[in-house]
């Protein structure tokens, strides 16, 4: 019974943990992680735990994570899955798969109002990511594979 009790508080502690590693914006607190100004290589994915080539990508995007996370590189996972199910799916997915790159909920309803301001070609399809520094950005919908991403983030890296 003990056993039971510490299992389950531990369990509390660790979903208490992830949710607060996950914080929710509207696009206006989003919108400053879209342009920063500085030597630092970001990877920004847009994706959801319902999106089966977003989930199949998320892999790679955690590899390349880790691989760079000691140079001026900051990834960011951006979910777009709905408000409601950040305790009943978003943590739990996370959890489950170890995620450890930054995760942030974007909850803004009214796509129109702000996906054009990520990229004007963006049609709004998920996966999609935007890669950026200060002298390099690009937008693209549709999956990388690891080289691709890998390849596209070495040579754009700032030493």
């Amino acid at each position: 019974m003990k056993l039971l009790v510490s299992l389950s508080l531990f369990l509390l502690m660790f979903a208490y943990n992830a949710k607060a590693q996950i914080k929710v914006h509207n696009f206006e607190s989003f919108r400053p992680m879209l342009s920063k100004d500085n030597d630092t290589t970001y990877v920004i994915n847009f994706w959801a735990t319902w999106c089966a080539p977003c989930v199949k990508e998320l892999p790679d995007f955690e590899k390349i994570n880790k691989q760079f996370r000691n140079r001026k590189f900051k990834m960011l996972l951006v979910s777009l899955d709905f408000r409601k199910s950040l305790e009943t799916r978003l943590i739990p997915f996370v959890s489950e798969r170890g995620l450890e790159a930054e995760v942030v909920l974007l909850h803004e309803p009214d796509a129109n109002v702000w996906i054009d301001k990520i990229d004007p070609t963006w049609t709004g399809s998920i996966p999609a990511t935007l890669i950026y520094n200060r002298d390099f950005r690009q937008f693209r919908e549709g999956s990388y594979s690891y080289n691709e991403l890998y390849q596209l983030i070495i040579h754009n890296l700032k030493q």
